[in-house]
């Protein structure tokens, strides 16, 4: 019996001694991707200050989940903020603390597109998964406004990540945008803004990091573990559709946060982003999702 009690707590030992190694080699993997170069080419696109631009550009920036994280005047706040985690969107004004003062236009598409910093290092956290097949006059309005916005007190991004998230990272099972994104295609072009199938899977560009690239959802890798999965929002097993008999149930939820029964959708969701889409843009979505291919729910 001793024999077989030793053999355990050697056993135990060394099972802890591995873990311990494990997590310590994740570790600084995942320190050194952090630190990773990207070669991502990015295409010119023109900026302007005229008053059509402008327009567009403040209408994607609410929209579109860019004021959700840096704020309605572009100082930044905190996105996500738990006891162990700590994700603070930056300052992307002229003003105190702004990240962005340096940013040559390149800068603005690549970090936009591309998830990439200036210096060829991935942005973390930043979902540019989602805004990646933004067409050249897209990503201009939304520089061209943010550049224009006034200057706001605020700081550079804080991303403090707990040890297992790291370590997962550090290993591949969690990924950054820049991980995600095929930086060889070329950028989208322009889509007649209607309420068609077409420009609706334009617009579902914009829901991708949260629901996965096939839109079916589930967690979401390296949020924090009490956030609720994300929703399956095609046909398939599972789905929220059927939930939803019109385009303006679907609308109304996205304005009140509420599903028709009257229940309240998980406030992860970015309603102060969603609250803002147009009519044209909400019925789109709806219309696309409807003919996206049926994936069981939780399949991303």
């Amino acid at each position: 019996m001793k024999k077989w009690l030793k053999w355990g707590g050697i056993v135990v030992l060394a099972l802890i001694v591995l873990l311990a190694a494990a997590v310590f080699i994740g570790k600084q993997l995942g320190e050194r991707k952090m630190q990773r170069k990207i070669e991502a080419p990015v295409a010119f696109v023109t900026l302007s200050a005229d008053a059509a631009t402008l327009e567009l550009g403040r209408y994607l920036f609410n929209s579109r989940g860019c004021a959700e994280c840096h704020g309605a005047t572009g100082g930044g706040h905190d996105v996500i903020k738990t006891e162990h985690m700590l994700v603070s969107a930056p300052n992307i004004t002229p003003g105190d603390g702004s990240a962005v003062r340096n940013y040559k236009p390149e800068d603005w598409v690549r970090a936009i597109r591309h998830g990439v910093k200036p210096d060829g290092r991935p942005i973390m956290v930043m979902p540019s998964e989602d805004y990646n097949r933004l067409n050249d006059g897209d990503v201009a309005a939304i520089i061209s406004y943010a550049k224009q916005l006034p200057p706001a007190s605020g700081h550079p991004a804080v991303v403090q990540l707990p040890l297992p998230v790291t370590v997962l990272y550090g290993v591949g099972a969690i990924k950054d945008a820049a991980e995600k994104i095929d930086h060889t295609l070329p950028p989208s072009l322009p889509v007649p803004i209607a309420v068609t199938t077409q420009y609706g899977a334009y617009v579902a560009n914009t829901c991708l990091g949260c629901h996965g690239a096939h839109l079916s959802g589930g967690k979401i890798p390296g949020a924090p573990p009490e956030w609720p999965a994300a929703a399956n929002l095609t046909p398939g097993k599972g789905s929220v559709l059927p939930a939803y008999a019109t385009a303006q149930a679907f609308a109304a939820m996205f304005r009140s946060g509420l599903r028709p029964d009257g229940s309240k959708v998980s406030a992860v969701m970015p309603f102060q982003s969603l609250r803002e889409m147009n009519d044209t843009d909400i019925h789109a979505l709806y219309a696309y999702l409807k003919t996206v291919t049926p994936r069981d729910a939780g399949q991303r």
